[in-house]
């Protein structure tokens, strides 16, 4: 492994020195004063490139990741390798040691921003408006023909008609079903098995995760079925884009056209109302988000929603319960991977309807993302920033990094190599059952109204009939378009 990576950054030395750059990329300040004065007269322009095929020599970055990643030890060996392979010039890359939720376009005039940051492409995207981030010759990447086109999108941005590109893919993120196999009753195959495909039928359809999350309760009522905190916008919403909802018009580019009313949108808030009814009062805010990690692991919880980059911790967390069962530490992690299965997401019926028998079924829609990494404007060493991510989005870094955190990987090789849910999540994104998030600046207005109504919608489930906001179908639908509303003014009238 070690020779591949050598061998990778030797031929990395020889692609950055025949950069050209992107022709349109942003101009970069030759100090820190001359940063401070870029970001008051407006931030970085249209110029020519930074990425100039010289690496600077040398020098130290500092790069901003994920907090899983660093806490399950990959970013440790991407950045040991990484300095390993780049000894020769001089570049170190280092923790940048801050929050993984930093605001760029506040700390990094004043130079507290990394240098190599990594976040969601809707994040990214709003550093981009901003021109806090460089434009990328993402051609020049050893990674560009591994990745699709889609995931390149959502780093895309047009000035003047020039399509330009942010952030470089690294992994696919999208709501995932967790659950537990031997919390299956003895006889599911006979009782939760109705189609006889070995797949029990509560992880393939939502009528019969309710129906069983009731059962389970019924039968011990410290034990649930399902459990999610609703009041969650990207978890919840991908049941209202089920029914027709969704973010901005035109493919989430027109923020005037907002849309999580639309459709048959309402079919999914009810959907979310009766799942709540299964629950208990802790889905109301992010308390099951919390929990959930430790609940799955007791038995408190047979299922719940998350995303796969939390595949590990799940895992850890499994482990050490076998752990305290008994198991000895190699049982206890072999048995938490054979007994946790991450899949996509049961179908809905198609009425909205929990209760019905035999329900016409669609399939689950929700949001998504991809998570990547871009280059500071506000960095001094744009080309050692560059190597670096096509050092770590490397065939090898991302199986490694699918391997130790259970990602799926944007790469398709790479993701052919992880198999199992990344192949799964690719088939979710090309048959357009994940939503990417807008990568554009007007999608942080989405956040306060949906979570004020989907917390509503959970208090429901716990109050008496008389004292219910959304009793019926009508008026949930009415209760979408108030938010509709609310996003609309939040962005053009109140802004």
């Amino acid at each position: 492994m070690t020779r591949r990576r050598i061998a990778f950054a030797m031929a990395m030395a020889l692609c950055v020195g025949a950069l050209s750059g992107c022709g349109d990329t942003v101009e970069t300040a030759e100090n820190n004063e001359g940063t401070e004065q870029k970001a008051e007269s407006g931030q970085v322009s249209m110029g020519s490139s930074v990425f100039n095929g010289e690496l600077e020599k040398n020098v130290t970055i500092q790069v901003l990741e994920n907090d899983t990643a660093i806490s399950k030890g990959y970013f440790e060996e991407l950045i040991q390798a990484f300095n390993e392979a780049y000894a020769e010039y001089g570049i170190t890359a280092v923790d940048a040691n801050m929050d993984q939720y930093l605001d760029l376009a506040n700390d990094g005039p004043y130079g507290y921003g990394p240098d190599v940051l990594y976040q969601a492409n809707d994040i990214i995207m709003q550093y981009a408006t901003g021109k806090h981030i460089y434009p990328l010759p993402i051609e020049q990447l050893e990674c560009y023909d591994s990745i699709p086109q889609t995931a390149w999108d959502a780093y895309k941005t047009e000035v003047d008609g020039t399509a330009y590109y942010c952030g470089v893919p690294v992994n696919v993120q999208a709501p995932m079903l967790y659950y537990r196999t031997d919390l299956l009753p003895d006889d599911w195959e006979t009782t939760w098995d109705n189609d006889g495909d070995k797949v029990p039928d509560m992880v393939e359809n939502w009528n019969d995760m309710y129906a069983f999350s009731n059962s389970r309760h019924e039968a011990d009522n410290s034990k649930y079925g399902y459990m999610k905190s609703l009041y969650d916008v990207y978890f919840s919403s991908g049941f209202l884009f089920s029914y027709g909802g969704y973010v901005f018009g035109s493919n989430n580019t027109d923020p005037s056209d907002i849309g999580f009313s639309k459709g048959e949108a309402e079919k999914g808030a009810w959907v979310l109302q009766q799942l709540a009814g299964a629950m208990n009062e802790e889905c109301i805010d992010d308390t099951i988000t919390s929990n959930a990690y430790s609940k799955l692991a007791d038995g408190t919880y047979f299922a719940t929603i998350s995303t796969p980059d939390v595949y590990s911790t799940f895992i850890d967390e499994l482990k050490v319960q076998y752990e305290n069962e008994g198991m000895n530490a190699v049982q206890a992690e072999e048995t938490a991977k054979k007994n946790l299965v991450m899949t996509t997401l049961p179908q809905l019926p198609a009425s909205g309807d929990l209760t019905e028998e035999q329900p016409e079924l669609i399939d689950s829609k929700t949001m998504g993302g991809v998570n990547g990494y871009a280059v500071s404007a506000y960095t001094k060493y744009p080309n050692a920033c560059l190597a670096f991510i096509n050092f770590a989005t490397s065939y090898d870094m991302m199986v490694t990094r699918s391997e130790m955190l259970g990602i799926a990987p944007a790469r398709e090789d790479a993701a052919a190599t992880a198999g199992g849910t990344s192949e799964l999540l690719y088939k979710e994104l090309e048959t357009g059952n994940i939503i990417l998030m807008p990568s554009l600046q007007e999608v942080s207005q989405i956040w306060t109204p949906g979570q004020t109504f989907f917390t509503d919608l959970a208090k429901d489930a716990f109050r008496s009939e008389n004292e219910k906001k959304y009793k019926d179908l009508p008026s949930m639908k009415a209760g979408l378009e108030e938010v509709d509303q609310q996003i609309y003014d939040a962005i053009f009238t109140l802004k």
